[in-house]
């Protein structure tokens, strides 16, 4: 019965002449993937397992089939990127659309990153331990996208990004500027020591918190534990570099109204975010379990239609596909020090964090994510910007 070979794992509806490998192999087709194939970006499955796990959990059973050893591939980045080209997780996310329907009104009833739940992403990812992210990231310790046009390596990519940041906010000798998300502190550091600017910077995570309070050490740059619907005072220029990932729909406004009353009238806020090609109703149950709980990309729609109320919109810059240059840069950092790492972390965790860039970087490479820088300001600043690349 179609019925009963689809509660078993076994076909997705509508399929009743197929088998979950065949089904799976089709789709897969289209990517220019096969199961078992010679190509580097091929799934070797080592447990038949794994079609069940895809057909019944979507995206979180494949990665979890990964991170169990049931499957293996060669160039897991560009498998990602095939798939996602063909929009292959959205298509599998429809035979999983119990599951699809679960997550999709878990985010439209509930405000998964209301203050109660703010530091839980710091803790379950941000703070599992410094040793990782120094090991992967570059000496400023930047976690997010790097400005790859001119650089030759990721540290040189990462201080651009850094200096670009400080260039298009205009900054000042003896400005206060705010940060909103201040990771380890590397933009912090740099703005106070090159433009000579004194910096509050915000966070969830106390493992930041406590090494960019070591790192800027002797700087004007002040660095606190709160979320920023606790921020008060008034700044001359405002950042997030990030941070914005973690807010989710129901929180934009009063994340703008927030920036917007810390912000003097002629200041100017940088918002760095991550996008997503599309809008869609929930996140990637994966991503959402294992690396950043709660979190929620924004498609070009939802954060123009947020910032209408609150600002002005100077300059809106996508260098997406730079971010898959950073992913694979970070791998190679990782993959590199793990033999100094394994005696802390164990072989699931290398696989899960293998995955987690891997499919990053697929996910910029094919397209469906995208990296804004987005230059802000009020209606009340008189002096016209002029957009910096």
């Amino acid at each position: 019965m179609e019925t009963d070979a689809w509660l078993s794992g076994s076909l997705p509806p509508g399929s009743s002449r197929s088998t979950a490998p065949a089904v799976l192999a089709e789709l897969a087709a289209e990517a220019g993937v096969a199961f078992n194939g010679d190509a580097p970006w091929d799934i070797q499955v080592y447990d038949e397992r794994l079609y069940r796990r895809i057909l019944t959990q979507g995206s979180l059973g494949f990665g979890e089939a990964y991170m169990d050893g049931q499957w293996e591939c060669l160039r897991l980045d560009e498998l990602f990127a095939r798939l996602m080209r063909i929009d292959a997780d959205v298509r599998i996310g429809r035979w999983t659309r119990l599951r699809l329907l679960g997550e999709i009104l878990r985010h439209g009833l509930f405000n998964l990153q209301s203050v109660r739940r703010a530091f839980q992403v710091g803790a379950h990812h941000y703070d599992i331990g410094n040793d990782v992210f120094q090991a992967m990231l570059d000496p400023s310790m930047s976690y997010s996208c790097a400005y790859w046009p001119n650089a030759a390596t990721l540290a040189e990519a990462q201080r651009a990004k850094l200096d670009l940041i400080c260039r298009k906010l205009e900054l000042r000798a003896g400005e206060h500027l705010l940060e909103i998300g201040c990771g380890w502190g590397g933009l912090a550091r740099h703005a106070a020591q090159h433009y000579s600017v004194r910096v509050t910077g915000i966070t969830v995570s106390r493992e930041q918190q406590a090494f960019a309070r070591e790192r800027c050490a002797g700087l004007p740059v002040s660095i606190e534990l709160m979320d920023y619907r606790e921020l008060s005072g008034s700044f001359d220029k405002a950042v997030s570099v990030g941070m914005f990932e973690h807010v989710g729909p129901k929180n934009y406004d009063d994340y703008f109204a927030a920036v917007r009353r810390a912000l003097k009238d002629d200041g100017l806020f940088l918002l760095h975010t991550i996008g997503i090609y599309t809008t869609c109703k929930h996140t990637d149950a994966w991503i959402d379990r294992h690396i950043f709980p709660n979190g929620k990309l924004p498609s070009a729609r939802e954060l123009a239609a947020a910032l209408e109320k609150h600002f002005l919109i100077e300059d809106w810059h996508n260098f997406g596909t730079d971010y898959d240059r950073t992913l694979m840069a970070w791998w190679e950092n990782f993959d590199r020090a793990w033999p100094t790492l394994q005696a802390r972390y164990d072989e699931r965790f290398y696989r899960m964090w293998r995955y987690y860039l891997m499919c990053c970087a697929g996910f910029f490479r094919s397209r469906q994510g995208l990296l804004w820088q987005v230059v802000l300001s009020k209606r009340q600043r008189a002096e016209a910007y002029r957009s910096v690349r």
